[in-house]
C-alpha cells in the first residue's frame, strides 16, 4: 500500500483541501495505529427538567422520555447515567456549581475557595503540543468557562464562532504571519520582565496580596507556555477545509442558533486534529430565547415552581438544546476515518452542573456519554451519590492519560 503524508492536501486551480485521517496515511511500520482519542465536554448550565429526561426502566430496554425521543437515532451510541454528582457543591451563590462541573472542587465561591484543575486541562497537559491547540474552551454567551488551570485560573471561553474559525483555519499573508511571530517573541520578553517585577513585590506584600500574586504568576507561567507553543505552530500551515466560515449571531436571544454554530465547529476541529480536547458551555443568555412558544427568560423558566405553563416553555428550550446535541452526534457519525467514524474515537460528555435547577441542587446530575468506543445503548443508574469524577477517571484513562484519581473519585467507573 502506498503511504500518504498526513499533511498532504488535494490541490487544483488554487484550491487546497486537507485530507481527513486515511488508512493510507499510516506507514507500514505503524499501519495498525488508530486515529487519536479525543474528549468533548458539553455543559448546559441551567440543567434539564428531570421528568423529561429520566426513564423508569433501567438497562437497554429503557423507555423513551421526552428528551430521549430526540436522540432516538443515536440510541446505541450513548449511555445515560443517573445518580452521579460532586459533593459539597452548595456555594455562596446558587449557580456557583457552574465553576466546578469539570473540577469537583468543594464549596465553590465560599470564603477562601480556590478552584482546582479541570478534567479537560489535565487531558490537555498530557497531549501537550501534539496539536495546534492543546485544548479549546468555548461558550455561547460570555467569557466565563468551566476550564481551570492547575493553579485554579479560569481559561476564558471563546464565544465567537467566526473568530474561532479564523484561528483554526485562516492564514494571513507572509508579512502578517511575520509580525504576529514577532509579537509573540516580544510578549515572551515582556512576560519575563513582569515575572521579575512580581517576585520583587513578594517581599513587601501581605499574605493576602501574596495569594493574589501567586495566582497572577501562575497565569503568567501559563501564558509563557502558550507563547512557546504558539510560536512553533505559527510556522506550521493551517489546515484547509471545504467549509465556509461561519457568521456570528449577534443576537443574544438566539440561544439555539449560537449553540449550533459552536457545535458545528467541533467535527471540523477534530477531523483536522487541531485539538483533541474541547469544552462547550451553554450559558444563561439573560434574555427571552427566540424559541417558538416561549415568552419567559430561560433562567426564570428553570425556576418554574411546578407551573405547567413555565415547564412547557422550558421544555421547548431544552428540547432545542438536546436536539443540537443530537445534530452534533449525527455529524460525528457521518464523518469517516480509518474504517470508522469520528465518534468512534471521540468521547462526548453532555450534561449539567445542576440536577434540578428549580431547587438549585447539584445532585443526580444529568449525564450522557456518547462515542469513544464504549459499550452504549443503556440507561445505567448508579449507586446514589456516586462521584462523577469516577467517570472522569475512566475518560482520562481511555484517552491515554495516566490517571488513577481525579477530584473526588474513588475509582474508575466501569460498565458492561
Amino acid at each position: 500500500m502506498t503511504t500518504v503524508q498526513r499533511r498532504t492536501m488535494l490541490k487544483a486551480a488554487g484550491v487546497s483541501l486537507a485530507l481527513p485521517w486515511l488508512e493510507c496515511m499510516a506507514s507500514t511500520k505503524d499501519s495498525q495505529t488508530p486515529p487519536p482519542r479525543r474528549s468533548v465536554f458539553i455543559c448546559t448550565a441551567l440543567g434539564l427538567h428531570p421528568p423529561n429526561l429520566w426513564p423508569t426502566t433501567p438497562g437497554s430496554d429503557y423507555e423513551e422520555t421526552e428528551y430521549l425521543k430526540l436522540l432516538r437515532e443515536h440510541r446505541n451510541d450513548f449511555t445515560l447515567f443517573s445518580n452521579l454528582q460532586h459533593e459539597d457543591q452548595t456555594g455562596r451563590q446558587p449557580h456557583d456549581s457552574e465553576m466546578t462541573f469539570l473540577t469537583a472542587a468543594r464549596k465553590p465561591g465560599m470564603g477562601g475557595f480556590r478552584n482546582s484543575i479541570s478534567v479537560d486541562q489535565l487531558a490537555a497537559a498530557s497531549i501537550g503540543t501534539s496539536t495546534r491547540f492543546a485544548s479549546l474552551t468555548l461558550g455561547t454567551m460570555k467569557a466565563q468557562s468551566q476550564s481551570y488551570t492547575a493553579g485554579g485560573i479560569m481559561i476564558p471561553a471563546e464565544t465567537s464562532p467566526a473568530r474561532l474559525f479564523a484561528k483554526l483555519f485562516l492564514s494571513g499573508k507572509p508579512e502578517e504571519v511575520r509580525q504576529q511571530t514577532q509579537r509573540l517573541a516580544d510578549g515572551q520578553s515582556v512576560l519575563d520582565q513582569l515575572g521579575q517585577q512580581t517576585r520583587r513585590l513578594r517581599g513587601r506584600a501581605s499574605s493576602s496580596d501574596n495569594h493574589l500574586l501567586a495566582d497572577y504568576l501562575e497565569s503568567v507561567r501559563e501564558a509563557e507556555k502558550n507563547l512557546s507553543k504558539q510560536e512553533a505552530w505559527m510556522k506550521t500551515p493551517k489546515p484547509k477545509i471545504d467549509a465556509a466560515a461561519p457568521t456570528d449571531i449577534p443576537d443574544a436571544a438566539d440561544l439555539l442558533g449560537r449553540t449550533r454554530l459552536l457545535l458545528d465547529l467541533v467535527p471540523l476541529i477534530i477531523q483536522t486534529d487541531s485539538s483533541r480536547v474541547i469544552t462547550v458551555m451553554i450559558q444563561d443568555h439573560f434574555v427571552v430565547p427566540k424559541v417558538e412558544g416561549v415568552s419567559g427568560n430561560h433562567h426564570n423558566l428553570s425556576h418554574h415552581g411546578q407551573d405547567p405553563d413555565k415547564i412547557a416553555q422550558l421544555q421547548r428550550i431544552e428540547s432545542g438544546i438536546v436536539d443540537s446535541f443530537g445534530s452534533l452526534l449525527t455529524s460525528m457519525k457521518t464523518r469517516r476515518e480509518a474504517g470508522g467514524s469520528l465518534l468512534d474515537r471521540t468521547s462526548i460528555l453532555f450534561g449539567s452542573n445542576l440536577g434540578n435547577a428549580n431547587a438549585h441542587h447539584a445532585r443526580n446530575l444529568p449525564i450522557i456519554l456518547a462515542g469513544g468506543g464504549f459499550k452504549h445503548g443503556s440507561y445505567l443508574p448508579q449507586r446514589e451519590g456516586t462521584p462523577l469524577c469516577n467517570l472522569y477517571v475512566q475518560l482520562l484513562q481511555s484517552a491515554g492519560v495516566p490517571c488513577e484519581q481525579f477530584g473526588q473519585s474513588t475509582g474508575a467507573l466501569t460498565w458492561h
